[in-house]
């Protein structure tokens, strides 16, 4: 008798269906009393193992297997299955060969996913997020079987179309499906785990740094990337961390696309299911380009994809790999990154906005007045191990300078990030308006077409750009930034039109003497 049960597998960060076929056939050579199971279908070596699980977990949960030679299929057998996700679908398919525990009807209404441990117990996997998204829209299942621990993250996958029940162990799935028990169906909602602004930390605890804070509130509202240089102390990872807390919150969209990337990476909890607040993610210089951008024999995301959303905060920028940093220029213009390899290539996405640190000299000081050693040509060296490319992508640069003990102490207050953030919210909200036909949602996103139609400044502001593009010997690519941070100055100030002060103040965030 052959039974079937759906589960899924994933392949990047996307789901797809396998199918988990089982079907019992007496073997003279076996005896009446031997089973032997034999799993096909383009198994790794952690789904040929689940065989000797399965039997471990059939022993101590107090089932039989059927008797014979069992093959188990997943299909379709063409595309390599990884994981111990199927173990629990393959012992229920297992099971209802012989239609004495479960029936393979029964069973055929059911989609499973779970690793089993040698005593039955069924352990969380990775990846329940986009799978569950999967087999709630594939419209031939009314139940999803999940382990306890991925029940949340399930739900929310699920959106509600179908039932999604947690299970402890074997023997709970089995009852289940016989229709011994009933338990009660797992429901989840995003905004029950969005954070509230209180959990980010505050701009207020920031003592001066007026300029860096204004570039910032500019970044966040444009989307804009940002480098602040300057001695060390001076609050630039400080600044950087409490980007997050100014930008706008996550949508629905963005909050499903976010967590389905940490979910194939096993990074969720039951207790927070999603990731609900915009990712910052602060890799080491010592990070690999694989690491960065994602890779692998069988290629997984890097750190820009777990910053997809979020922010990448590259601390001692210069101190990173040549090879490592130039990788960001992909995803730098197109918020994706392909990974290639001989078993295939995979697509993440990488929408981030890059806030990148250095110190102006290898010794960090920058000044002779303040005891620095380094010579000129040794300050050159350290400087141009960021690429020209590279730093034309990046649209804000700042000097965050040192402050002064009587400066420190005379600071006056500074503004919360709940005040800030509202007029980011305000300035994307123009923004989302006005680009509601075209695909993107921030200024920073605007292509060459878009440019000569929202980003047009009036005669002085163009005669402005002239003088700065000869005298500053601007790129083109510096050239079109220049007008996307303007066209964000102009929508933070509420002004439909780019007029001259907003262009000066932008001219002045590209101008980087020291570099």
């Amino acid at each position: 008798m052959v039974s079937r049960v759906l589960s899924g597998a994933v392949s990047g960060i996307s789901a797809f269906c396998v199918e988990i076929e089982a079907n019992q056939s007496a073997v003279a050579n076996f005896g009446q009393r031997e089973s032997m199971i034999s799993v096909v279908g383009l198994p790794d070596t952690a789904v040929k193992e689940s065989r000797d699980r399965i039997f471990s977990a059939f022993a101590n949960s107090g089932f039989i297997p059927p008797r014979g030679f069992v093959v188990v299929n997943l299909a379709p057998a063409d595309l390599k299955k990884e994981g111990a996700s199927f173990d629990l679908g393959i012992a229920l398919a297992i099971l209802a060969c012989d239609g004495t525990a479960i029936t393979p009807e029964r069973l055929a209404e059911f989609g499973v996913i779970g690793e089993l441990g040698l005593d039955g117990a069924v352990r969380p996997v990775r990846g329940v997020l986009p799978i569950a998204d999967m087999l709630s829209q594939n419209g031939k299942i009314s139940t999803l079987l999940v382990p306890e621990a991925n029940a949340c993250e399930a739900a929310l996958g699920a959106g509600g179309k179908i039932k999604v029940l947690p299970v402890a162990n074997l023997s709970a799935a089995v009852e289940i499906i016989s229709g011994k028990s009933a338990p009660e169906p797992v429901t989840a909602d995003i905004e029950a785990f969005c954070p509230a602004d209180g959990e980010y930390p505050d701009f207020a605890e920031v003592k001066g740094q007026a300029l860096a804070k204004r570039a910032l509130e500019i970044a966040a509202a444009g989307g804009h990337n940002l480098l602040m240089y300057g001695p060390p102390g001076t609050g630039k990872t400080m600044l950087a961390k409490r980007l997050p807390g100014i930008m706008p919150p996550m949508t629905r969209e963005e909050t499903l696309e976010t967590s389905r990337i940490h979910s194939v990476l096993g990074m969720l909890s039951n207790g927070m299911p999603i990731v609900s607040r915009r990712p910052f993610r602060a890799p080491h210089h010592t990070v690999s380009d694989a690491g960065l951008i994602g890779g692998g024999r069988d290629p997984r995301p890097g750190e820009i994809s777990l910053a997809h959303n979020g922010v990448l905060f590259l601390d001692e920028l210069p101190e990173f790999k040549r090879n490592v940093l130039e990788v960001l220029r992909q995803p730098l213009e197109c918020g994706e990154i392909t990974v290639s390899r001989a078993s295939g290539s995979c697509t993440f996405p990488a929408s981030f906005l890059l806030c990148a640190a250095m110190n102006p000299c290898p010794c960090g000081r920058g000044d002779y007045a303040l005891g620095c050693t380094c010579s000129i040509e040794e300050k050159r060296r350290y400087r141009r191990k960021i690429s020209g490319p590279l730093l034309d992508r990046i649209d804000l640069k700042i000097p965050v300078r040192r402050l002064s003990d009587r400066e420190l102490l005379n600071a006056p207050a500074s503004e919360s990030s709940a005040a800030i953030r509202r007029r980011v919210i305000a300035a994307r909200s123009i923004q989302k308006e006005r680009y509601r036909d075209h695909g993107i949602t921030c200024n920073a996103h605007l292509d060459s077409k878009l440019m000569q139609k929202f980003c047009t400044p009036d005669q002085g502001g163009m005669e402005l750009l002239r003088q700065a593009v000869d005298s500053l010997q601007l790129s083109p690519r510096s050239y079109d930034r220049i007008l996307k941070v303007a066209r964000t100055i102009a929508d933070l100030a509420g002004s439909e039109k780019i007029t001259v002060n907003h262009l000066s103040e932008a001219i002045n965030y590209n101008r980087n003497p020291d570099f």
